[in-house]
């Protein structure tokens, strides 16, 4: 999945994309937030694929999984 997303400091100012794409996983990710299926993204962005959708879950996935939390006294 990892070769499907890609940083470019050339395309969406770095932002991860999707490879071959302006598409960004945050753009995905806040799709799916807002209610949208995989289905409906592909028909709206046909280009996608469902390997894509999961690539950027698994983006978004490793991203938390390597954050780190502080508790404030």
């Amino acid at each position: 999945m990892q070769d499907r997303i890609v940083l470019d400091p050339s395309v969406q100012a770095g932002k991860p994309v999707i490879r071959g794409t302006r598409i960004s996983v945050e753009f995905v990710i806040g799709l799916m937030a807002d209610g949208w299926t995989q289905a409906d993204i592909i028909a709206n962005y046909p280009t996608l694929t469902p390997d894509d959708i999961a690539a950027c879950l698994a983006y978004a996935r490793d991203v938390l999984q390597s954050e780190r939390v502080f508790p404030a006294a």
